[in-house]
């Protein structure tokens, strides 16, 4: 039992290193840049063909505003798409795209809530989170059935230790950092909301709202892969100072977005 023990422990090691995100965390990352533009590419795609797309020209045109306000602060090409869907959810995918659920609209109150929520998106690929998801799952996968192997070998591979190991590996390892990554997405998603001159303050309210929709609905934080709303909210709250003093530089430099006289409704 000792060397399932160390084994674990040695898989788990496996889960840090390789690179820096953006927030100075340790990331394992198993990708390259291409691989993962190109699975992002193909999963838009798919869902561009099987989805149904807004159509109202006023919605489109509020949804790419802001878009194109956060975009001109990260760089590259990005496609904006708006799909018919009335969960409030929306996406940035690696190889530049960017989604918005019609629903979203209904709880994002003007621009720069909106906003909030694509800045949260797109830094989530801008810190490689997709790619550190899918190195951390594989590194999992693989240590687990090193552990596996050696378990049976010395007569502990029963099914109610596997499932144990498993669930541990669940609970311990994936979904605390894909908190980790949400709660980073956060933090840099208000700067760079600020830094492209929308009002950061809005970042808490849209929170607030995302609690209201949700109907007080939300898995205990620490079986679930996001923070809790409290949690998100008081992480803002305490990014403010920052994110106000870079969104008063973006008015100072003339970053003033106007999207708000676009805004349509689903």
């Amino acid at each position: 039992m000792k060397k399932i023990l160390l084994l674990m422990m040695i898989s788990l090691a496996t889960l840090s290193g390789c690179a820096t995100s953006p927030m100075g965390r340790s990331q394992l990352i198993m990708m390259s840049d291409s691989e993962m533009n190109a699975m992002g590419d193909k999963a838009f795609l798919s869902l561009v063909q099987s989805s149904q797309l807004v159509t109202d020209r006023q919605a489109n045109a509020y949804v790419d505003c802001v878009a194109q306000a956060l975009i001109r602060e990260v760089g590259g090409q990005w496609e904006v798409a708006v799909f018919l869907d009335q969960d409030a959810n929306a996406f940035a995918l690696p190889g530049g795209k960017i989604g918005v659920n019609s629903g979203m609209l209904n709880v994002a109150a003007n621009q720069d809530q909106l906003a909030t929520v694509i800045a949260h998106e797109v830094s989530h690929v801008q810190a490689k989170h997709s790619n550190e998801r899918i190195s951390q799952q594989s590194a999992t996968k693989i240590g687990l059935s090193l552990i596996s192997a050696v378990a049976s070998s010395q007569g502990y591979g029963s099914p109610a230790l596997m499932g144990a190991l498993g669930l541990g590996a669940q609970y311990g390892i994936l979904l605390p950092y894909s908190r980790v990554q949400e709660s980073e997405a956060d933090l840099m998603g208000v700067d760079l909301m600020a830094k492209a001159g929308f009002n950061p303050t809005e970042s808490v309210n849209l929170w607030v709202n995302m609690e209201k929709a949700s109907g007080g609905k939300q898995s205990a934080e620490f079986m679930s892969t996001h923070p809790s709303h409290d949690t998100r909210i008081q992480d803002l709250q305490n990014r403010m100072p920052q994110a106000l003093a870079l969104s008063q530089k973006a008015h100072a430099a003339g970053k003033n977005p106007q999207c708000e006289s676009l805004a349509g409704r689903q």
